[in-house]
C-alpha cells in the first residue's frame, strides 16, 4: 500500500480529490498541518462520501508524520529533479512526498535526511507546475501498477 504525503497543502478541492484517490486504490494519505478547515464545504465536495472509505492521517509536523511513517523510502516530488517518477521500483511500503500547491517543496524538506531521493513528473517547458491532486495520482498509480493492482478488482 503506498503511502502520499502532503506537506502543508494549501488547495483543500486538492486534498479531497486525494482523499477520493486514496478510497479507490488503498493508499493511505497523510497530511502535515493542513492550512485550511478539514471540514471545508470544497474538501467535502471533492471527496464526495469518500472521507469514510478512505485512509487520512493528520500530523502536526514533518518531523511527526516521518515518526509514523519511518522506517520507509520517502521520495520527494518537484519540478526540479533531474529523476523521472518512472526510474523507480517502487515498494509498497513507500511514501510519496509533495509539497504545496503555489510553492512546492522547501528546500529544508527535500534535503531532509530522510528523503531518500528527489523525483520528478514530466512535462512541457513553459508551466512551472502541475496539479497536485494530478501528481498525487500519477505517481501512486505509478507505484500500484507496479505492484501488479495488489486488491484490486
Amino acid at each position: 500500500m503506498t503511502r502520499i504525503l502532503f506537506f502543508e497543502p494549501r488547495i483543500a478541492g486538492n486534498t479531497g480529490n486525494t482523499i477520493r484517490l486514496a478510497a479507490g486504490t488503498g493508499a493511505e494519505l497523510h497530511i502535515v498541518n493542513p492550512l485550511f478547515d478539514f471540514e471545508d464545504a470544497k474538501l467535502r465536495r471533492a471527496g464526495l462520501d469518500y472521507h469514510d472509505l478512505a485512509v487520512v492521517h493528520l500530523h502536526d509536523s514533518f518531523d511527526a508524520a516521518l515518526a509514523a511513517l519511518l522506517p520507509a523510502r520517502v521520495f520527494a516530488f518537484t519540478a526540479h529533479a533531474t529523476r523521472t517518477y518512472t526510474d523507480v521500483a517502487y515498494e509498497p511500503s513507500d511514501v510519496l512526498l509533495f509539497g504545496p500547491e503555489p510553492t512546492g517543496l522547501p528546500r529544508e524538506v527535500l534535503e531532509h535526511d530522510a528523503v531518500t531521493d528527489s523525483l520528478r513528473i514530466p512535462m512541457l517547458p513553459g508551466p512551472r507546475s502541475m496539479n497536485l491532486a494530478n501528481c498525487a495520482a500519477i505517481a501512486s498509480y505509478e507505484a500500484w501498477r507496479q505492484q501488479g493492482f495488489a486488491g484490486a478488482q
